[in-house]
């Protein structure tokens, strides 16, 4: 199981401006302290703490920050909808589009995903698979 992922920024208040705009809406939690942002999901009392949480961080060695080629990660929204009003909030908050939301013909019927990079370049997919909802057949 993946415990957390960490992404780098070199401005954090505008990586915090673009993140805002996406991981409220998905449940997380932003605490915020000298060493970065924090986003973790609601933790229930007297239960383990649900994986992953998201963590932007300076750079531990002091270097500029860089996104990774071939990395990116993925948050899953409720509805195609939640991905289509996300991935707007995401533009406006500084992000560029990577592929606009949509059925992908390399993927599942239901697999519907947009994707983005944050202002330091670092890659990220928004998607619903829900199968209630319409797919890309129907």
């Amino acid at each position: 199981m993946i415990a957390y992922v960490t992404v780098g920024a070199d401005d954090i208040a505008r990586a915090r401006r673009f993140y805002d705009a996406l991981l409220p809406a998905l449940g997380y939690a932003l605490t915020e302290g000298p060493e970065g942002l924090s986003y973790a999901l609601p933790m229930t009392p007297g239960q383990n703490p649900v994986a992953p949480d998201f963590y932007v961080k300076p750079t531990f060695d002091g270097r500029p920050a860089s996104a990774g080629n071939g990395a990116m990660t993925a948050f899953q929204a409720r509805t195609q909808q939640q991905v289509r009003d996300l991935h707007a909030a995401a533009l406006a908050a500084g992000g560029t589009n990577e592929g606009a939301p949509g059925f992908r013909a390399a993927y599942g019927s239901h697999f519907y995903v947009a994707y983005l990079r944050d202002p330091q370049g670092n890659k990220i997919a928004l998607f619903s698979s829900d199968p209630n909802e319409p797919g890309r057949d129907d």
